[in-house]
């Protein structure tokens, strides 16, 4: 009888040791699990800003060829007519042509230039983005020294600016899609 009274003595004093270490280890898997939940957050915060950073580069990239290639279509019509109007005479009609035509060349460069400083700030203010900024960063100074060529009539020059500026963007985004 001494034998099973000191069991159960020995039973009650070790249950209530054994209650609170469950308690205390209900209590920080309860906090591990949360840990993870606000890091699932900003992993998903994250990945969503990378993901319209991408979407935002290759916007970019599509505005800017479509423009090159328009670009490339308006500079050669506007050399032949320019070449033209030097063999026939017709040299003032065709350079108030010519000007206004740089003009408006001028014009869209310069919504191009705009459409990249707005990716540029995009990406220097987001924080999941601004490590790929230091790749990125300059586009839109090439697109403002393509605006300059235009007006120093250097057409071609200012074109092969804007295929660079398109070459950098595509590398800005093939980083980003190795980085997934």
């Amino acid at each position: 009888m001494k034998l099973v009274n000191s069991l159960i003595v020995a039973l009650l004093l070790l249950l209530p040791v054994a209650g609170v270490a469950q308690t205390r280890g209900r209590r920080t898997t309860t906090q591990r699990r949360r840990a993870p939940a606000a890091s699932s957050t900003a992993t998903r915060r994250a990945s969503e800003e990378l993901s319209a950073g991408r979407t935002r580069v290759a916007q970019q990239i599509k505005d800017l060829t479509r423009f090159i290639y328009l670009y490339g279509r308006i500079t050669k019509d506007l050399e032949a007519s320019e070449a033209q109007a030097r063999g026939s005479g017709a040299a003032s009609q065709a350079a108030a042509l010519s000007n206004q035509t740089r003009a408006k060349l001028r014009s869209s460069l310069q919504n191009v230039r705009e459409g990249l400083d707005q990716l540029e700030i995009y990406f220097r203010t987001t924080p999941a983005l601004q490590r790929y900024y230091i790749r990125l960063a300059g586009v839109a100074a090439g697109a403002a020294g393509a605006e300059d060529r235009v007006a120093a009539n250097q057409l071609d020059q200012a074109g092969r600016l804007l295929v660079d500026v398109a070459g950098r963007l595509t590398d800005v985004l093939a980083q980003m899609s190795d980085d997934r």
